[in-house]
């Protein structure tokens, strides 16, 4: 799933509601690794603790370490994604040491996947649990303060999803709905179905009834969230659920904008081409991952689907809606890959014109099948993702350079935003997706966070655009509503 497109505030829960007067059961702080599930998920912790009578901590304190619980919620995607969870937490040992009464709790996907080696290895945490006993997590802290020792709760089956705990939003204009838990896939290179388990989907009408509470605590846009967000409804025996479930989201009153992510090429169908085109509050935003353009890696990789699967699905969404911006996810240097593979998949980018990918080095996971296979050399790989990462910027900026000149109607996200301070500009998304900072012409109103605004834009970064309209030579700002 896509991690590029969260803010700090997403991956960082705990911050801006402490006072210091009330520390309630304790001032807790979660860190957040990984994809928008995790960051969902951290949403639930959150609810979970203050439920049970834990605060958030405020930035200040959190900085300062004047926290009485540190949560870790992790990823297992990526082989750094070890190195960093132990980093953090041993980070954290030193802030225990100062403050022996101080918890530290590390959850999802590595929890599922090493709860004993990190027990082994880092004794000093207090509570271990994975992705399927979050509501557990207030238990394994009093009984890890009872004992002395470390509590560990790892669940290989699902009794109850998620969205039936507590949740505190890191945003109160957009919020991520997760429909679906699991993964059916067999992918040689991924980790995820063994600490995510089985797809199991959440019933129509209970994802609707979480939406129509997100709208109605704020929210004006809502992400779907799945490990293959499509191909939700297959475990339920209706192939049709997904489309209907994004035609259902045009008619909640209140709901500007829907997204989703991520969805496979192989389940993405006609309907669901024909639902985002036919409901108007569903963006034209679309991150498929493509993974490599070589058949014969396809097949390495098992995915189920072949390079002109893929491209026929891109041709139709773009027949269907020429303005979607279409993102996705590629490996290079997975194992076996050779340069004629490689130059396949440059050819494959070239073609597709993607608004943006993010491109990993393959890393070996322990435990999948492609660990096991012939490693290529990691200069090599190191090579070969300079060569593509080259050839994408410059498509992502050509692609970002056309909408210089075109009105975009933009989501206000923040106040300003972080890079706005000097400019006084204010920051959100377009309907596709690309992060845009508007500068307010004099004498007109600043946009609050969740207004629309359309304005001109003026200018295109590295990943961005800027509309700064100047109103005398007919560029346009204007509010909605």
């Amino acid at each position: 799933m896509d991690e590029g497109m969260m803010t700090q505030a997403e991956r960082q829960m705990g911050f801006g509601a402490g006072t210091g007067q009330d520390r309630g059961k304790g001032l807790y702080y979660i860190h957040t690794l990984g994809c928008q599930m995790n960051v969902h998920d951290s949403e639930r912790i959150a609810g979970v603790l203050e439920a049970n009578g834990y605060r958030p901590a405020s930035q200040e304190q959190a900085q300062a370490a004047d926290v009485d619980l540190m949560v870790l919620n992790t990823c297992a995607v990526r082989e750094n994604a070890s190195k960093r969870m132990y980093g953090t937490i041993g980070k954290w040992a030193r802030v225990k040491r100062l403050n022996p009464q101080a918890q530290i709790a590390v959850g999802g996907c590595m929890a599922q996947k090493d709860r004993e080696r990190i027990t082994r290895k880092a004794p000093w945490v207090d509570a271990v649990f994975g992705t399927k006993n979050i509501g557990r997590l207030p238990e394994l802290l009093e009984e890890a303060r009872e004992r002395g020792r470390s509590q560990v709760a790892i669940s290989d089956q699902l009794e109850t999803f998620p969205s039936a705990l507590p949740a505190v939003r890191a945003s109160r204009t957009s919020s991520w709905v997760s429909i679906s838990v699991g993964c059916n896939n067999t992918c040689t290179f991924c980790i995820v179905p063994a600490v995510r388990g089985r797809e199991r989907d959440r019933p129509l009408a209970d994802v609707l009834n979480e939406i129509r509470a997100c709208v109605a605590g704020g929210a004006k846009e809502v992400t779907l969230l799945g490990q293959n967000v499509n191909s939700y409804g297959y475990s339920m025996g209706d192939r049709y659920a997904f489309p209907k479930l994004l035609r259902a989201c045009g008619q909640v009153e209140g709901l500007e904008r829907v997204r989703f992510t991520s969805p496979h090429p192989a389940a993405f169908t006609d309907e669901v081409i024909a639902a985002m085109a036919q409901t108007p509050n569903v963006m034209h935003q679309l991150h498929m991952p493509l993974q490599s353009g070589s058949d014969r890696i396809l097949r390495a990789m098992r995915r189920s689907y072949r390079k002109a699967r893929f491209l026929s699905v891109l041709n139709k969404v773009r027949q269907a809606m020429p303005d979607a911006q279409i993102t996705t996810d590629i490996i290079v240097g997975f194992p076996g890959e050779s340069e004629e593979d490689f130059q396949e998949t440059l050819d494959l980018v070239r073609q597709a014109r993607f608004s943006s990918a993010f491109i990993f080095e393959y890393s070996p996971r322990p435990g999948t099948p492609a660990a096991a296979m012939e490693q290529v050399d990691k200069a090599v790989v190191q090579d070969r993702f300079e060569r593509l990462l080259a050839v994408q910027e410059a498509i992502t900026q050509e692609e970002l350079d056309a909408f210089v000149g075109r009105q975009v109607e933009v989501m206000i996200a923040n106040q300003p935003g972080r890079h706005d301070g000097d400019t006084h500009r204010v920051t959100g998304r377009e309907r596709g997706g690309l992060l845009v900072h508007v500068g307010v012409p004099q004498g007109q109103r600043q946009p609050a966070i969740g207004e629309l605004v359309t304005c001109t834009v003026t200018g295109a970064g590295k990943h961005y655009l800027t509309a700064d309209p100047n109103l005398q030579a007919g560029e346009v700002y204007a509010l909605q509503g």
